[in-house]
């Protein structure tokens, strides 16, 4: 019996025991750390199971969540170059893990809600944006955001790390200014890739084109290749369509010859038949006739054949004769023919001759005319070369009487202008005499220089002249 209860006792004991345990038995999630305290160390439980002792140890919580905070400037922040700008970030932040910052996250957060630790870190974290804003210029700002919050955490850093609290990531979404300072760093950039852009899109517009006029070149040149093609079929197929017909037509013509040269032979064979049976039937014809025939000589002998025999022998005679007759006039018609041939030949011969010997004939006259015009040209050649030596040797002899020999030609000249005038009619007295010396004046002139006095010479022939003008008028 006393067995029984100290065992009853003992299963008591265990059981309030393995009670007492299972109501200290915890287990952290991932994002939040258990903190044990009491009973001698600290302990700490991340995503693990560990054990309270009840009424001896205290759990408390701390969440390891991400937490996002808006981190902005209430005010306009001067920069490094004095230009009031306004900074806009976001900045995630969370309670670290190491046990040195789980230490310092419970001293400063513990038993806090996030929104408690948010507005802490925002704090600090703007301060620090507000003083490295004020250590950097605008352009250095806004060109490279990177570097501003790397060092907006390296500053930020060691503020946060002092509350237990660790900068995962630092975002800068925007840069303002009141008088649009940023604005205006961008107009020269903006330009610039404006210009770029153009450049750029006429480069890009200048190889579309080449490009575009390459496939068309290319697509023409296979437009004409096919087409070129195309032609060369066409022409081959009815290069062969012709000789598909010049083989059908001929095959069609070889048919046709062959059909009709099997017409024929069949024509000729029934022809051949014909004949044959034509010519049996006639052998029979013949011989029944020539049975007659001796029939009937037998009969008629005596006097028929004899009439036949003599009118025979009077045709053969009277054929002969007119056959001696043709061939005589034939005879006589060559013969008619040669002579009047023979006496062409003899006509063309002789007028042959004529012309040739009418031919010689021009040629012997323009010989002698030749020669004679040479004869003549010489004989006067010579005479003036006689006449040439003999007025050399006459001297002025000869040269007075070539003068006189001139002189009726001289007075005739210069009285011929005068035989031209229609009429002349003269007043007062002495008039024709002034005409007539000057007339031998002229004519003296004329002779000026050869002695001879020729005015007694040639004024009677000039005054008949004049005379016979006057008195015709």
């Amino acid at each position: 019996m006393i067995n029984f209860i100290i065992i009853g006792l003992v299963s008591l004991f265990i059981i309030i025991l393995l009670s007492i345990l299972a109501s200290g038995y915890v287990k952290a999630p991932p994002d939040e750390a258990y903190i044990i305290t009491g009973l001698g160390r600290r302990k700490v439980a991340i995503g693990k199971a560990a054990i309270k002792i009840p009424f001896f140890q205290r759990l408390d919580i701390i969440s390891l969540k991400l937490i996002s905070i808006d981190v902005k400037t209430a005010t306009a922040v001067p920069t490094a170059d004095f230009i009031n700008i306004s900074v806009d970030s976001v900045v995630n932040v969370k309670v670290g893990t190491s046990e040195k910052m789980l230490e310092l996250a419970a001293q400063n957060f513990l038993n806090k809600s996030l929104n408690d630790i948010s507005g802490i870190a925002q704090q600090v974290l703007e301060g620090n944006m507000r003083e490295i804003v004020g250590k950097m210029g605008l352009r250095e700002l806004v060109s490279d955001r990177q570097l501003f919050a790397s060092q907006v955490k390296s500053n930020a850093n060691p503020d946060l790390e002092a509350m237990g609290l660790e900068i995962v990531s630092f975002n800068v979404q925007n840069f303002s200014d009141a008088n649009n300072v940023i604005s205006d760093l961008g107009i020269d950039n903006i330009s610039r890739i404006k210009k770029d852009a153009s450049i750029a899109k006429a480069n890009a517009d200048r190889e579309v084109k080449t490009a575009q006029a390459e496939n068309d070149k290319l697509a023409n040149d296979a437009l004409i290749a096919s087409q070129l093609e195309i032609a060369k079929k066409s022409t081959d197929l009815e290069i062969k369509v012709a000789e598909l017909k010049v083989n059908s037509d001929t095959k069609k013509a070889q048919a046709d010859a062959a059909y009709m040269i099997t017409q024929q032979d069949q024509r000729k064979t029934i022809e051949i038949s014909t004949a044959n049976a034509n010519l049996a039937k006639l052998e029979k014809e013949t011989e029944v006739q020539a049975m007659q025939v001796a029939l009937t000589e037998k009969s008629l002998d005596a006097t028929i054949r004899k009439v036949a025999d003599a009118n025979k022998y009077r045709i053969e005679q009277d054929s002969d004769a007119d056959l001696y007759r043709r061939q005589k006039e034939a005879e006589a018609s060559t013969y008619e023919a040669t002579q009047k041939l023979e006496a062409k030949k003899a006509e063309a011969d002789a007028v042959r001759y004529s012309m040739v010997q009418e031919a010689e004939g021009i040629r012997q006259k323009g010989i002698a005319e030749a020669e004679a015009i040479q004869a003549r040209a010489l004989a006067e050649a010579v005479g003036i070369e006689k006449k040439a030596e003999a007025m050399t040797k006459m001297g002025e002899a000869a040269k007075l009487e070539m003068v006189i020999n001139q002189l009726p030609k001289i007075a005739e000249a210069v009285a011929a202008p005068l035989s031209k005038v229609d009429h002349i009619t003269m007043y007062g007295d002495g008039n024709t005499g002034k005409m007539v010396g000057d007339i031998m004046t002229a004519i003296d002139k004329i002779t000026e220089g050869s002695g001879i006095d020729i005015k007694s010479l040639l004024s009677g022939i000039a005054g008949g002249i004049i005379s016979g003008k006057a008195t015709k008028e």
